[in-house]
């Protein structure tokens, strides 16, 4: 507790019914958690899982200052419309921070995911993204696409899974079509645990599909870790709640290094 100031975090994540996907993604959470430190930490879904984000909210003392760091990869529907409508009886007391991505570091996490599938010289790349029918999240993903290029000093095409053109499937056959015959189509997931979209991915016509960027073998890397950190203190202070660096907790890495960190 900053003074006299309660702060909570409540980090949200979509939902998913795959055991492996929650398992993932409650660990993601639980890490962030601990890399901020805040007073009081919950979390909540915007879909499939409970609690709701209005449930969670209410959960929560009345006087905290909540900051919502969404754990979602891109604005969409979810951060533009059902977030917001479930904070705005909360006035300024509740601050939504901005999406994880795009961002080089998830574009990082991405080029590794491709090694850790076997990369070869002569792959093309199509990254999987979601999709929404919310255009600032078609071109979030398309950002995420110009991130993954630089990142790998590759060429990258996006396809989407949802609610956005071009599908994976269409992007994946446009992929291949002028490519040698020993050539593959390597689809990069652009998701952050496993659920229904990354069984799509593996359902599509791509020859190699990677992880996503949560493994369920291992726990979060530290990238991931920073960058939902990160949006947390930029939120704070953009709201006028300015905490000294010796106030902020360090990532703490023995709770969420991996053993790819430098």
């Amino acid at each position: 507790m900053i003074g006299a100031l309660m702060i909570a975090i409540l980090t949200v994540s979509h939902g998913t019914s795959d055991p492996l996907g929650q398992q993932a993604i409650g660990r993601y959470a639980e890490a962030v958690h601990a890399a901020v430190d805040a007073d009081l930490a919950h979390h909540a879904f915007v879909d499939v899982q409970q609690p709701d984000v209005g449930e969670a909210l209410r959960t929560l003392p009345a006087d905290a200052t909540i900051v919502i760091v969404p754990l979602l990869l891109s604005r969409g529907y979810h951060l533009g419309h059902d977030i917001p409508a479930a904070s705005a009886p909360y006035g300024d007391r509740v601050i939504v921070a901005p999406a994880l991505g795009p961002d080089p570091r998830l574009a990082e996490i991405l080029t590794r995911r491709m090694l850790e599938a076997g990369l070869r010289p002569d792959d093309r790349i199509v990254l999987a993204a979601a999709g929404s029918s919310d255009r600032a999240g078609v071109e979030d993903g398309l950002q995420a696409g110009a991130l993954l290029a630089a990142a790998s000093r590759r060429p990258v095409t996006v396809g989407f899974l949802s609610a956005a053109e071009p599908t994976l499937d269409t992007a994946v056959s446009a992929a291949s079509s002028d490519v040698p015959t020993t050539a593959r189509v390597l689809a990069a997931s652009y998701l952050l645990a496993r659920g229904y979209f990354h069984r799509q991915a593996e359902r599509s016509n791509a020859d190699v599909v990677t992880e996503p960027l949560l493994r369920t073998d291992r726990p979060p890397e530290w990238e991931l870790v920073a960058v939902a950190r990160e949006r947390y203190f930029a939120a704070l202070s953009d709201s006028g709640i300015a905490l000294s660096p010796f106030s902020a907790p360090r990532l703490r890495t023995s709770a969420t290094s991996d053993a790819t960190r430098p």
